[in-house]
Order: C-alpha cells, then structure tokens, then sequence
C-alpha cells in the first residue's frame, strides 16, 4: 500500500480521469490518511481532503438505519455543489476513493470507472486499522 511519503499507486487514479469533467482523484484509509493522489493535485490539498472525506464516509455510515437497515455495509456517497461532485466509494477494507468533477459530468462513466479501478487494484487498496507505533509510557 502506498505509505504517506510517496504516491506509487498515483497513476492508477488518473485512470478515472479520463472521463470528461472528472477534475481529481484520491485514495484515503478510514481515519483520514491520505494514501495516494492523481497528478494536478497538490499533496496538501489532497492531504485536508482526505480528512474531509474520511469524515463524510462515517457520517453517511451511520445513517444505514435510515434506509431500513442499521447493518447494511454503506457502499457510496455522491456529493452534490453548484458547479460540480464528489463521489466516495468503498474500496476494500478501511479505504475509500474519492473523485471530484464538474457539473456536466456523466456521473455514470465517473462510478463505472471508479468501480472498475477498485476491482482492478484488489488488494492494493485495502488500508488496515493503523497499530500504535509508539513507545510504551
């Protein structure tokens, strides 16, 4: 899995770019981690957005009761601004990944691509619960 200091699996995500309108793409773990990012997208940015998102990914997990199933696995979201989207999809054990695009997107093409990026990678995109590293007190 790609590690916070580089972006080995970068390329991969501009893949899903390809679609017209589709603008960035990123890949974080469930506790906010950036783990990789598409090209014309600046680390920081991709960094605050993985956070972001991480918290929009619980926030619409916990809902799943409302529509008639506290259990049911939560698979995406899709987020809606003026002048464009944000989808966040489940890609494997505690990751997920991101796509932003304009407003005239083929939302369709975007999931499609997305769907079919998580299926490819497989394994590649898990990201496991991070262990404490640190020294015993």
């Amino acid at each position: 899995m790609t590690g916070p200091t580089n972006n080995t699996l970068g390329w991969m995500l501009d893949e899903v770019l390809k679609v017209p309108q589709a603008r960035h793409a990123i890949l974080l773990s469930a506790d906010g981690m950036l783990r990789a990012f598409s090209k014309d997208i600046d680390r920081d940015d991709a960094e605050r957005l993985a956070a972001g998102l991480s918290g929009v990914q619980s926030i619409s997990r916990s809902t799943a009761e409302f529509c008639g199933s506290p259990h049911a696995p939560w698979r995406q979201t899709m987020i809606e601004f003026a002048h464009g989207y944000v989808f966040l999809v489940a890609a494997g054990e505690g990751a997920y990944l991101a796509v932003s695009t304009g407003d005239d997107v083929d939302m369709e093409a975007v999931t499609y691509r997305m769907h079919k990026l998580v299926d490819r990678l497989g394994k590649e995109l898990t990201s496991p619960a991070r262990q404490d590293t640190g020294s015993p007190a």
